[in-house]
C-alpha cells in the first residue's frame, strides 16, 4: 500500500523538478541576457510610435494609438516567446547538449514548455514600456486610457496559443539545418495578417478565416480591440468568432503543436540527429 502511494508522488516530484530546471535555465538566459532585454525595451516603443506616425502621416493620431499599441502588445509576446524558446533550443543542439534533457523524466516537448513559462517572464518587460508609452501618448493627446479586466483572457489566449508557434519551430530545427530564417518570417506573417497591424475586418474573409484559425495572436488581439475600442464585455463578445474560440483555438493549437514537435523528433531519432547539427 505503501508502495503504490510513494511511487507515484516520487514520479510527480521528478517532472516538477524536470519542468522547473527548464524554467529555471530560461530565467538564467533571461538575466544573462539583459542588455537585449534593454535594447528591446527602447526599439519596440519606438517602433510604435514610428508606426502610429507612418499611419498617420507623420502624426501621432489619437484614433490610431490605441488600436496599433493593442496590436504590438500581441506581436512582443509572440516575438520574444517563439524567439527566445527557439534560440534557446537551437543552442543546445548546437552545442552538443541537447540529448541531456531525453535523462529526464518529462516528455521533451514538456521542456521547451518550461521555457515558455520564462519567455513569457522576459516579455513582460518589453510588454509594459509598451504600454507605459503608449499611456503617455494617449493622454497627452487628452484622451483617456481604458482597461477592461475582462482582457487579461483573450491576453493569456495568445500567450498559450503561442506555445504551438515555438514548439513546431524546435522540432523543424531538429529535422532541418539552417531554419533560421523562418523565425523572423513567421513573425513577419504575424504582423501582417494577424491583425496587429491593420484589423482582420480590413481584411479578404477568407484571410481573416485562416488568421483567426491559425495565427495565435489573432482572435485574442481581435478580442481585446473590440473591448477596449468598442466597449464589448467578454460575455457578449461579438468579434470574431467569439469567447468560445478564443478559449478553445490556444488549447487546439498546442495540442497541435505538441503533436507536430514529437513527430519531428521522431523523424530526428530514426536519423541519429539529434547530436549533431
Amino acid at each position: 500500500m505503501t508502495t503504490m502511494i510513494s511511487v507515484p508522488s516520487l514520479a510527480s516530484a521528478g517532472w516538477a523538478n524536470a519542468f522547473g530546471n527548464e524554467v529555471g535555465k530560461g530565467l538564467r538566459e533571461l538575466v544573462g541576457d539583459w542588455r537585449a532585454v534593454a535594447i528591446e525595451m527602447i526599439t519596440f516603443p519606438v517602433f510604435y510610435l514610428l508606426i502610429v506616425m507612418f499611419m498617420g502621416r507623420g502624426q501621432l493620431l489619437e484614433e490610431l494609438l490605441l488600436p496599433v499599441l493593442i496590436g504590438l502588445v500581441g506581436l512582443a509576446f509572440i516575438h520574444e516567446q517563439v524567439n527566445r524558446v527557439f534560440w534557446s533550443h537551437l543552442g543546445d543542439l548546437q552545442s552538443g547538449v541537447l540529448e541531456q534533457t531525453y535523462l529526464t523524466p518529462l516528455p521533451s516537448a514538456a521542456l521547451v514548455l518550461g521555457r515558455q513559462a520564462a519567455a513569457v517572464v522576459g516579455a513582460l518587460p518589453v510588454v509594459a514600456t509598451l504600454l507605459v508609452t503608449g499611456f503617455i501618448a494617449v493622454t497627452a493627446q487628452g484622451g483617456t486610457f481604458p482597461f477592461e479586466p475582462g482582457v487579461l483572457v483573450p491576453a493569456a489566449a495568445i500567450v498559450v496559443g503561442t506555445c504551438a508557434s515555438a514548439l513546431v519551430l524546435c522540432g523543424l530545427t531538429l529535422v532541418f539545418k539552417r531554419i533560421e530564417s523562418i523565425t523572423q518570417a513567421s513573425i513577419a506573417v504575424y504582423a501582417i495578417v494577424g491583425g496587429t497591424l491593420v484589423p482582420l475586418s480590413a481584411l479578404p474573409d477568407w484571410i481573416a478565416s485562416a488568421s483567426r484559425a491559425l495565427i495565435p495572436v489573432a482572435p485574442g488581439i481581435e478580442a481585446a480591440r473590440a473591448m477596449l475600442l468598442e466597449g464589448e464585455t467578454l460575455t457578449d463578445l461579438n468579434a470574431g468568432w467569439g469567447l468560445g474560440w478564443i478559449l478553445l483555438q490556444p488549447v487546439l493549437l498546442t495540442v497541435l503543436g505538441i503533436l507536430l514537435f514529437t513527430r519531428l523528433e521522431r523523424v530526428a531519432k530514426s536519423r541519429g540527429a539529434l547530436g549533431r547539427y
